[in-house]
Order: structure tokens, then C-alpha cells, then sequence
């Protein structure tokens, strides 16, 4: 399944990643996030090793295509809700979404995550929640998680959580607590093994190593 798109003389493609995107997919995560959050990074590694894990949803990973050149990827995995009275619903998560540094900024993000949002819902999945700087994704439809009263086990309302609701009020107030994939802890040994095989690039500070730290430490009340 494709879905193609033409804009200012620009073929851009929205498809399933295959076997012989991965390697390409992979370097192209590890040149997005590099020293974005912090001195290097490890989303490649996780890129990795997310796709032989049970939770991976191969049917939701997408590249997008610029005139034939990959530029950007998204890749969900299973989570869940759980409220007080030990209910359980099975939502999504998507991590990691990138575009490469040059081709951000043109809308390209946009256009990837929404046709990913309508195929989730194609699958039946109808809750997305994810972690990630609310500038980037309130424009998608992303609300604050307190709003939906979503939290961690200690009753902690993350600044960095937000939640799509893909069918409008399926969540209806009640206390639910949210418990992502196993995949999703990094074991960092492993992955700067993993690094180690790579072409070497610089570990530096950024600014923006400073805001994630303040983002991902900070709650609401």
C-alpha cells in the first residue's frame, strides 16, 4: 500500500518500510537524533532490535520518500491501559518518528504521522500515546495526558505525555494508568556495542539536550 502525493513539483510517497529499508532506515534515525538528546543517542539501536519484538507492529512502520529518497520513518509499538478495577486496553505508541535534519520543517512529519493515525484505525486502535515536545504534536491532535486522566504507576502526570484519541471521547474520565512496551527499555551497554560497529560521529552538548532534561524531568499537578 502506497499513498503518493505531488507538491511543488515533488513526488513524495508514504509506504510500508520492507526488508531492504532497514539498514538505510536505521543510519537515518541514528543522523536525526544524534546528539539531539543527548551526546550521541541510542533511537537507532532501538530501531534495531524493536522490529524482532513481540509488540512491533510491522503493519504501522512507514517511510516517507522524496522524489524516490527516503526521508523520514515512523514505527509503532503495542501498550497498555490499565484502570483501577484491573480493566485492560490495548493501545499504541509510536517511537521512534523522524525526518532527516535537511528535510524537516516542510511538513513531511505531518503528512507521515496522519496517514499513520488513519491506518491505526484501520487496524482498530483508537488511543495513541506518546513522549515528546507538545510544540511538535498539539497541531496533531495531541492533548496533555492530565487531560485525560492518564498517568504513571505513581500517579505522575509527565509534561512530555500526550494523548490522540483517533475515535473522539473513547476514553471517558475514568483513572487509567499507562504501561509501555518492554521494548522500549534501552539496555545502553548493548547499545553503544551496537554503536561501536558504526561509522564513527562526535558526541557533543547541544542546547537542546537542556530542554529535553527540563521537558522529560517535569510533571503537572
Amino acid at each position: 500500500m502506497k499513498n503518493k502525493i505531488n507538491r511543488d513539483n515533488r513526488r513524495i510517497t508514504i509506504r510500508k518500510e520492507v526488508a531492504d529499508d532497514y539498514e538505510i532506515v536505521e543510519k537515518m534515525t541514528r543522523e536525526a537524533f544524534w546528539n539531539l538528546y543527548v551526546p550521541g543517542c541510542s533511537e537507532h539501536y532501538l530501531v534495531h532490535t524493536m522490529r524482532s519484538h513481540e509488540d512491533f507492529l510491522a503493519e504501522l512502520a512507514f517511510v516517507i520518500e522524496l522524489d524516490g529518497k527516503i526521508v523520514g520513518n515512523v514505527m509503532y509499538t503495542k501498550a497498555r491501559l490499565i484502570d483501577d478495577s484491573g480493566n485492560t486496553k490495548d493501545i499504541l505508541t509510536f517511537w521512534p518518528v523522524c525526518i532527516l535534519p535537511e528535510y524537516q520543517r516542510q511538513g513531511l512529519g505531518k503528512l507521515l504521522l496522519n496517514y499513520s493515525f488513519e491506518q491505526a484505525g484501520k487496524l482498530g486502535y483508537d488511543v495513541i500515546v506518546i513522549f515528546g515536545s507538545p510544540s511538535n504534536y498539539v497541531n496533531l491532535g495531541f492533548k496533555s495526558c492530565k487531560k485525560y486522566n492518564i498517568s504513571f504507576q505513581d500517579n505522575l502526570f509527565p509534561t512530555a505525555m500526550m494523548i490522540n484519541e483517533l475515535n473522539p471521547d473513547v476514553l471517558d474520565g475514568r483513572k487509567w494508568v499507562y504501561h509501555e512496551s518492554p521494548v522500549m527499555q534501552i539496555d545502553s551497554e548493548k547499545a553503544q556495542i551496537f554503536d561501536k560497529g558504526l561509522e564513527k560521529m562526535m558526541k557533543e552538548w547541544q542546547p537542546s539536550q537542556e530542554e529535553f532534561y527540563i521537558l522529560s524531568h517535569s510533571s503537572l499537578q
